[in-house]
């Protein structure tokens, strides 16, 4: 099983970055798609996710902001982040666990390798 995020870089505040990731070697439809992130010193944290069926959940403070998405067909998963505030900046990870979502990063079966997103001032 591969993930493969991309998409990531330095931005501006204010300005949008739309993450994706590549699933490979897993039926993919079956699996619910999470996004988290992690700042240099601190715990990954929820972002969003999809389930396997479309349904959506959000981190309280980014929904509004984030939007997720999916796309069976390209086995792929996406994060569209609008209004990027230096707060946000962070390795950008997903990860992939059957059905169901989850916000808890242990409970996810495969992670991609992570992309960087750095948000200045």
């Amino acid at each position: 099983v591969q993930l493969q995020a991309c998409g990531g870089g330095l931005v501006q505040a204010g300005d949008s970055l739309r993450l994706s990731c590549a699933a490979s070697g897993l039926a993919f439809s079956s699996y619910a798609m999470g996004w988290f992130r992690q700042a240099p010193g601190k715990e990954r944290e929820f972002v969003g996710a999809v389930s396997s069926g479309g349904t959506t959940y959000y981190e309280l403070s980014e929904k509004g902001r984030f939007t997720i998405s999916r796309d069976n067909a390209k086995n792929t998963v996406y994060l569209q982040m609008n209004s990027l505030k230096p707060e946000d900046t962070a390795v950008y990870y997903c990860g992939a666990r059957v059905i169901r979502t989850s916000t808890r990063a242990d409970s996810y079966l495969y992670w991609g390798q992570g992309t960087q997103v750095t948000v200045s001032s």
